[in-house]
């Protein structure tokens, strides 16, 4: 029926198409959408020298597994910020990829730091604290086990107790920098197929 309408004219514009080219017009717009979906984000970090920071280098490496999917990363980092004050944080990789431009992190323009908005964010000098849970992980704030992360795919939480297991498909690397003054990488593996 919406082929019908189509034909004689009932469309935005006013124009009578012939079916010929209503269906032309239909395929040149499929195409349009399959090519917008299908063309693959440039990697924030490519071609970027990041041998003197092991943080970027790491999550450098993790970046494409990230944003297909494959892989989700918490990353806590400690530090002090521009103020001088001491916070730390948990941060969902794969959302920030998603929300925010991260070439400047790569060219060492920007300082990566927990933030208000992250799975956990602590600052030390006036104990402001948040969590929040964002498209891949819910926040868990278990008194007897203290914070955990349960992933919204496969359900499987996350443990960031250093002295836990981190739990099933997920390991914990700690990441020795002078970027922060302490970093932790926790890699979840997710069953999607590649």
């Amino acid at each position: 029926m919406p082929h019908f309408f189509a034909e004689l004219g009932y469309r935005g514009t006013g124009d009578v198409l012939k079916r010929e080219e209503f269906e032309a017009r239909k395929k040149a717009d499929r195409e349009k959408h399959l090519n917008r979906d299908v063309a693959p984000k440039p990697l924030a970090s490519m071609g970027k020298d990041l041998s003197s920071r092991p943080l970027l280098a790491a999550l450098a490496a993790r970046e494409e597994m990230v944003r297909n999917g494959k892989l989700t990363c918490i990353i806590f980092i400690r530090d002090t910020n521009a103020r001088g004050q001491e916070v730390s944080g948990y941060i969902d990789y794969a959302h920030r990829l998603k929300v925010e431009e991260f070439e400047p992190y790569f060219e060492g323009k920007k300082k990566l730091l927990p933030r208000p908005s992250d799975l956990s964010f602590y600052n030390w000098d006036n104990a402001t604290s948040t969590s929040n849970s964002s498209p891949n992980f819910q926040v868990l704030a278990d008194n007897e086990a203290g914070l955990l992360f349960k992933n919204k795919r496969d359900r499987k939480v996350i443990n960031v107790d250093p002295k836990a297991n981190p739990g099933d498909n997920t390991t914990r690397t700690e990441i020795r920098t002078s970027e922060h003054l302490q970093v932790v990488i926790y890699d979840h593996f997710t069953r999607r197929k590649g």
